[in-house]
Parts: structure tokens; C-alpha cells; sequence
């Protein structure tokens, strides 16, 4: 046996240093990972440009941009958070659905297709990339005939049905 006793820190670490004034404030999302999930292909879409920047700077920093890359992050967040608003502004009760189901199902996309169906057609009807582009879903690397899968009228593993 071990004479040493253990011991277990209890207190939360909280680093109050203040960031660097070039640095950009931006206020954190705060939303939990069923949200952030339901709106990930609308925040790809929107916010592609600034994920693709962040990155880059990342790659260019072999990993270790922590800090160089933080004007991009700031950017990223600030996009995403444009994002949930538009969201929350035009399609609040088919998001909250279509959350709510994700997260009640383990985060199992094929059992909310009919509330994510619902989501879709609302984002698309309703919110706008530019004046002339609008929102759209697609899944990379689908191949080319094939219904994807957020389409399909019957999933495979679903006992949904639908």
C-alpha cells in the first residue's frame, strides 16, 4: 500500500489575465452541443470563408497558433453566432424541435430527419447568404445520382419510419 494520501482539487482554475488590446473581443456563444450540431451545415455554409482563414493560419502555424490565430478565431465565433441569431430570428420553433430531438437521441442524426426536413425547408425558405445566393445543404462527397442522405424518404437504421 501507498503511504501517500490522495488528494483531489476541488476549486475551478480561472485564468483572469487580460488578452492583448489587438486582439478582438467577441462575446462566446454559449450554446450547448445539440444547437451547435442542428446548425452546423448552415454555419459551414455562411461562415466557410472565415473557417477556411482560421485554418490556414492554423496549418501555417504548424498547429501552435494559439495566439496568431486568434483574430481569425474571434471572426469564426462572431460569424457562427450570426449564424444561430438568423436562425433564432426566422425559424425558432423548427430549431428548438429539431435540437431538442438531438439531444434527447444521443445526438443520432437519423432519428430527428423529419424535424431536421422541417429546419431545412424554413432555413431555406427564409435566410439569405447575399441578395442573390441562398443557404443550401450539401454533403461533400456524395456520390453523384445519389439522393443524399438528409433527403432519403426512408432511413436506414431509423425505426422512425420516415
Amino acid at each position: 500500500m501507498s503511504a501517500r494520501q490522495p488528494r483531489f482539487n476541488q476549486g475551478a482554475l480561472i485564468d483572469t489575465t487580460p488578452l492583448p488590446d489587438d486582439i478582438p473581443k467577441v462575446d462566446e456563444i454559449g450554446a450547448s452541443s445539440a444547437p451547435l450540431l442542428s446548425a452546423a451545415y448552415f454555419i459551414g455554409a455562411r461562415c466557410r470563408a472565415f473557417n477556411d482563414d482560421y485554418m490556414q493560419c492554423k496549418t501555417e502555424a504548424n498547429g501552435r497558433g494559439e495566439f496568431e490565430c486568434m483574430k481569425e478565431g474571434r471572426k469564426v465565433t462572431r460569424c457562427a453566432a450570426s449564424v444561430l441569431s438568423d436562425i433564432n430570428k426566422h425559424c425558432l420553433e423548427e430549431f428548438r424541435r429539431h435540437w431538442v430531438c438531438l439531444d434527447n437521441n444521443n445526438h443520432q442524426l437519423w432519428e430527428c430527419r423529419p424535424q431536421e426536413r422541417k429546419l431545412n425547408k424554413c432555413v431555406f425558405e427564409s435566410l439569405v447568404l447575399t441578395l442573390l445566393q441562398r443557404l443550401t445543404k450539401e454533403i461533400p462527397e456524395t456520390p453523384a445520382g445519389e439522393t443524399p442522405v438528409h433527403l432519403r424518404k426512408r432511413q436506414l437504421f431509423s425505426n422512425t419510419g420516415y
